[in-house]
């Protein structure tokens, strides 16, 4: 089992940048897949960026790609996002997710694992 905790939202300008943290527990984190989820007020809670287990393949949602980046450490337990270039519609509640199943971090359904998230509000 392996318990994470978000780091690093925040209020930022549009156009900033902010690096969310999510520290892992446990010594087996380099067999999880690691991945991202947002949930904006009223909307599902979607994948915006993973890294598989493995081969640190790395995958993103079209709505980030060239602007955010995600990387794992395995040394420290922790994955980090990278968000560039923000806008008013990355607002969410930002969740950092865990699985040993799969290689491919993009269905919620999927993954075992959940933090409690970090809030992330982009002004205009």
């Amino acid at each position: 089992q392996v318990q994470l905790v978000e780091s690093g939202g925040g209020l930022v300008q549009a156009g900033g940048s902010l690096r969310l943290s999510c520290a892992a527990s446990g010594r087996t984190f380099s067999s999880y897949t690691m991945g991202w989820f947002r949930q904006a007020p009223g909307k599902e809670r979607e994948f915006v960026a993973g890294i598989s287990r493995n081969t640190g393949t790395t995958y993103y949602a079209d709505s980030v790609k060239g602007r955010f980046t995600v990387s794992r450490d395995n040394a420290k337990n922790t994955v980090y996002l990278q968000m560039n270039s923000l806008k008013p519609e990355d607002t969410a509640v930002y969740y950092c997710a865990a699985d040993r199943s799969v290689l491919v971090p993009t269905n919620k359904y999927a993954m075992d694992y959940w933090g409690k998230g970090t809030l992330v509000t982009v002004s205009s």
